[in-house]
């Protein structure tokens, strides 16, 4: 498994400027948060391709700006608007293929937004979603995320029943605590169908901070990645307020790759 960062954990930060910073830390794996329209046109992605290429370092997977909305914008009751929400979506797929991630994740229905779809139509949509992607050679993940309904297990295990074809997930440790879930227990319900994962931890009073600076069974967590099989990429991925100075990423970055080969072992 291998560890990135998000360049997210540096928000507000332009992506570009978080990406050299990360970069000449010695980061070398990627998930892009976009953040404004101005930064999926092709002049941004080409910088931003081309300063990873020249560190040698690679881009796994993007992050919309957009999730807020995908409530809205996607799962609505009013399918013309999922359906010109489809094209939006694939000005994504276009930017992740552009910069050389294979991975788009969405957050999909918040709990409190007055959806009038049913679980099926979610279903149908996301693998819609899931094959507009799939054209660009990218593969649409689904994220367990606080207070929406991809949140609910039981929910997770009726999309692995009903789109088998399409389904795929972002499992994220900081989410499912908020929720009162074990991020281990997560993992085995996803279980083949796990394609990415971002990591934090959280301290005695709750609060998001950065993997090896808080008490959650991280260690234990790896260790269940790896008796499912999961291959793919640990992502750190934590608030600006989770921590100090850049060098303390580096120190995650060290504590969690010293783990991981403890628990390959």
């Amino acid at each position: 498994m291998r560890i990135g960062i998000s360049t997210g954990c540096l928000y507000p930060s332009d992506t570009g400027r978080s990406l050299d910073l990360l970069m000449n830390e010695g980061f070398r794996i990627f998930e892009i948060f976009f953040n404004t329209f101005s930064e999926i046109e092709p002049d941004y992605l080409n910088l931003l391709f081309n300063r990873a290429t020249q560190f040698n370092a690679e881009i796994c997977s993007v992050h919309p700006f957009t999730s807020s909305f995908e409530s809205f914008l996607l799962f609505s009751g009013y399918e013309k608007r999922f359906l010109d929400g489809l094209g939006f979506y694939e000005m994504y797929f276009r930017t992740a293929k552009r910069i050389g991630a294979d991975k788009v994740v969405l957050h999909g229905l918040q709990d409190c937004f007055a959806s009038a779809i049913s679980e099926e139509e979610y279903f149908r949509r996301f693998a819609m979603l899931s094959e507009r992607a799939g054209q660009y050679g990218i593969k649409l993940l689904q994220e367990n995320v606080y207070k929406f309904r991809c949140n609910d297990p039981e929910f997770i295990k009726k999309m692995i029943k009903n789109i088998p074809n399409h389904v795929g997930f972002v499992l994220d440790v900081k989410q499912a605590l908020m929720a009162g879930i074990e991020p281990s227990e997560m993992a085995l319900l996803m279980g083949e169908r796990l394609r990415h994962i971002h990591i934090s931890d959280r301290d005695e009073n709750g609060k998001c901070v950065l993997p090896g600076k808080g008490c959650a069974d991280l260690a234990g967590f790896i260790r269940t990645l790896e008796s499912i099989g999961y291959n793919g990429d640990i992502i750190i991925e934590v608030y600006r307020s989770s921590f100090g100075s850049i060098g303390e990423l580096w120190d995650s970055y060290c504590w969690l790759k010293e783990i991981n080969g403890r628990c390959s072992k």
